[in-house]
């Protein structure tokens, strides 16, 4: 099991348990601490947090920022490929589309989604659906994160001695 999907399990039915996982993965990624993202859900191809509508997130019109729509999608989308990719490959993010469909005046919900599949292909190209929904339901985000998935390079011998 995946090092943070082992977190997620020990951590999330704790009380306070999600926050002190949210805590702990934005200090892996220092800039997701930003947006202070609060973990729903997280599974194998599926990942879900919370950003909270606060003043540091904000834009002129009162509504969260876009970029801070993006850090969300990009932290769900990473703890997403973190709990679901192979053990023998590695990813990186390639790049983001993204349409802003609608005002983000609430807290908003940012959710990954991958198929099983797209893990094992050999087609490197790997595409995570993202949205980001505001409270009512309303699809503020939407678009796809590419990821560039390869096989982890062999670890070279370490010399006797």
């Amino acid at each position: 099991m995946p090092r943070v999907l082992d977190l997620w399990n020990r951590t999330s039915a704790l009380p306070q348990g999600r926050r002190v996982f949210s805590l702990a993965f934005a200090r892996k990624a220092p800039y997701f601490g930003s947006v202070r993202p609060t973990f729903i859900e997280l599974r194998p191809n599926y990942a879900e947090l919370e950003i909270k509508k606060r003043r540091s997130v904000q834009n002129h019109i009162g509504t969260l920022h876009a970029i801070a729509l993006c850090n969300g999608l990009e932290a769900a989308m990473g703890a997403l490929a973190e709990v679901t990719i192979p053990s023998n490959k590695r990813w990186i993010p390639k790049g983001m589309e993204v349409s802003y469909t609608a005002k983000a005046d609430s807290d908003v919900r940012c959710i990954a989604e991958t198929d099983p599949e797209q893990w094992e292909s050999d087609d490197p190209d790997l595409h995570v659906r993202v949205k980001g929904v505001r409270k009512d339901g309303t699809v503020v985000i939407e678009g796809t994160i590419r990821l560039w998935v390869t096989e982890k390079p062999a670890k070279a011998a370490q010399p006797a001695g």
